[in-house]
């Protein structure tokens, strides 16, 4: 009996990563967002109709094709030393929904020049952590294994298959809320540059402020609150709120989701935003089960975040 063809047999064939297949397979190859060329997407057409690709449900099993292995991969020492660290609850929903779906896990922690030829070891790798190496990105969208980022990553020469958070749209929401308070001149404290989920705090924070007639200012450090002249601060690291609450505690302090870094208690609940951290961890293992398996997918999704009410958005009077 000859063997089945499979969405990695239709990559190796056409010379793109089995993503791209996957994109195209699932009817989401025409999105304008994806950059895929037309001659890339007739390739791979070409190939799933001379070769009769058809996505099997029993075949697609992991079980019956793979060592249902993921392995989760991070750029930065990310993996937790307590239960306090930013990334534990990460890891708390990729294991949480591996197991459900009884799958092991292999934490692959450093050799990070070897990450394409590592990341073999299992059917696919979920990437964890701030800033990814761009050029094995691209490569891993080229013709790498089967992979998901947990965060938004910018196109990489291909569509990235990611699980985020909705930074841009929380923030918009918990700007506006404090405009409604009368604040008039806020402060962005943070890079709003570089990273994905730097930049999309910053889209959101301007946005929050679009036609509300309220002025900005960005700043670098907590100590330059105190001479920027506004009367509330949205701070990028949560991190920083409890700098900023210690030097200028007459300020309203907001902070865009939780520390990446140790802090200083400060005794107060911040008003700011929640990060879906532990769900985003347990739909990363979905989507790259998924693309293992070969099954249709939402391969890019940004989840929303919670507003939280906090102690630190203030009426300006």
């Amino acid at each position: 009996m000859a063997r089945r063809v499979t969405q990695r047999d239709i990559a190796r064939m056409t010379g793109v990563s089995q993503t791209l297949v996957s994109f195209v397979l699932n009817g989401r190859d025409d999105d304008p967002r994806l950059k895929i060329a037309p001659e890339t997407r007739e390739r791979v057409r070409r190939a799933i109709e001379a070769t009769g690709y058809v996505a099997d449900p029993v075949a697609r099993r992991l079980a019956e094709r793979r060592n249902r292995i993921l392995g989760v991969f991070t750029y930065e020492p990310v993996f937790p030393s307590s239960a306090r660290d930013f990334y534990h609850p990460f890891l708390v929903g990729i294991e949480r929904r591996a197991e459900e779906l009884d799958i092991d896990l292999l934490l692959l922690t450093s050799g990070r020049r070897q990450v394409l030829q590592r990341l073999r070891l299992a059917d696919g790798a979920i990437l964890l952590g701030r800033s990814l190496d761009r050029a094995e990105l691209t490569s891993l969208v080229r013709s790498g294994p089967p992979f998901v980022s947990v965060g938004r990553r910018d196109d990489a020469g291909g569509p990235v298959p990611y699980v985020g958070a909705d930074y841009a749209s929380a923030t918009a929401a918990v700007v506006r809320r404090a405009v409604g308070l009368g604040h008039t001149r806020l402060a962005y404290l943070g890079a709003g540059q570089g990273a994905e989920a730097w930049t999309d705090r910053w889209r959101g924070f301007t946005a929050g402020l679009e036609g509300t007639g309220a002025t900005a200012v960005r700043l670098g450090t907590p100590d330059a609150v105190r001479a920027a002249g506004v009367t509330a601060v949205v701070c990028e690291e949560a991190a920083d709120g409890p700098a900023v609450h210690a030097v200028a505690p007459h300020l309203s302090v907001i902070t865009l989701g939780e520390p990446t870094r140790a802090a200083d208690p400060a005794g107060v609940v911040f008003t700011g935003i929640e990060i879906p951290r532990e769900e985003m961890g347990a739909q990363a293992v979905d989507v790259l089960a998924a693309l293992v398996e070969g099954r249709p997918a939402q391969l890019q999704r940004l989840l929303p975040c919670t507003v939280i009410e906090g102690e630190t958005l203030h009426v300006n009077r």
